[in-house]
């Protein structure tokens, strides 16, 4: 098995550990966050390309970051595709993943924002690997806008 198998992404390449899963001979990814061999689907080829860009292109820490948080809304569990989490260790950008063929639309932002009701992190990224979006949040002043890029850990986290 080989990445060439994979479709191409807007996001930089990313040396990820691949190989089939031995009693079913399904491709697998090993997550460096959950520190496992993960099934490669199309959403996890986005989340594992994406973290690392996160880590090897913005200068983000591996260690602040995590994949599949739990959280409970509305008395039902869902998960955060990833959170990234501040030098506090509160939930600093939420990170929503589709697979690319998926288009971004309403809905994902919906979504994201359900789950930012429960974390209130600060930022929201929204990606299927070619279309990235990343929007800043104002708590106190009840507003938020759309940043024309992600920022670099330097740049945001207090």
């Amino acid at each position: 098995m080989s990445a060439d198998e994979y479709p191409p992404l807007n996001l930089p390449p990313a040396k990820l550990k691949l190989r089939m899963q031995p009693e079913c001979n399904r491709p697998q990814v090993y997550d460096p966050q959950r520190c496992r061999w993960v099934a490669l689907t199309p959403e996890e080829w986005v989340r594992q390309h994406f973290v690392a860009m996160l880590i090897n292109k913005k200068g983000y820490y591996a260690g602040s970051i995590a994949n599949e948080i739990g959280i409970s809304l509305n008395s039902t569990s869902r998960r955060c595709d990833t959170v990234v989490f501040d030098n506090r260790k509160e939930p600093y950008i939420i990170v929503e993943y589709k697979a690319p063929s998926v288009e971004i639309t309403q809905d994902v932002f919906d979504q994201i924002t359900r789950y930012n009701m429960v974390l209130q992190a600060p930022l929201l990224i929204v990606s299927n690997g070619l279309h990235h979006y990343c929007c800043a949040i104002d708590y106190a002043g009840r507003t938020y806008k759309f940043l024309p890029e992600i920022p670099a850990f330097g740049d945001i986290i207090p």
